[in-house]
């Protein structure tokens, strides 16, 4: 096998889109465009089901309206260790206000590494999928095979990545 296949077999881009089924598109929809700031985009006409599309910070969003919302689980809890998105911010001061503002519940977490610290706040969108905003970036991303790539923010970390990955694989 290639060395780009043992990295990379699939041979993957990027993240394109993530999709949640939907009570009420149009709750989700205000929800991504005015708590989370994604746009709106075009969707192809040919869908035969209910649902949008939201673009922004470098993916999209794909709500599909649920054919049977009364009986979607509805999550109340807010738990860290649930799945989630994860969305990096420029103040968590800032975020942490606005959230009180709007009237959404969330939860505090901190996670401390080699003496950085990284703080979190989790909350739910309207059909109970969690959202992370936190301020990851100080924390360097670190492949298990030891040298420090970069900060979570930067783009193209995998790009980085792959030529010491192919140095460690050859060894």
């Amino acid at each position: 096998m290639r060395d780009s296949m043992k990295s990379n077999p699939l041979q993957l881009k990027s993240l394109n889109h993530i999709s949640f089924v939907c009570r009420s598109a149009e709750e989700s929809i205000d929800f991504y465009q005015n708590v989370l700031g994604f746009v709106p985009i075009r969707r192809p006409g040919s869908f035969d089901f209910d649902g949008a599309w939201l673009f922004g910070f470098g993916i999209g969003i794909h709500l599909l309206q649920s054919e049977d919302p009364e009986s979607m689980p509805k999550k109340t809890e807010i738990n860290p260790k649930d799945n989630h998105i994860s969305f990096q911010c420029e103040s968590m001061g800032a975020v942490e206000k606005k959230l009180k503002e709007m009237g959404i519940d969330y939860v505090r977490a901190r996670v401390e590494e080699g003496g950085i610290q990284v703080d979190q706040l989790f909350f739910h969108d309207p059909d109970g999928f969690m959202i992370e905003i936190c301020n990851c970036d100080s924390l360097p991303v670190i492949p298990l095979a030891g040298e420090v790539a970069r900060s979570c923010s930067r783009v193209n970390s995998l790009q980085m990545l792959q030529p010491r990955i192919k140095q460690v694989l050859q060894q």
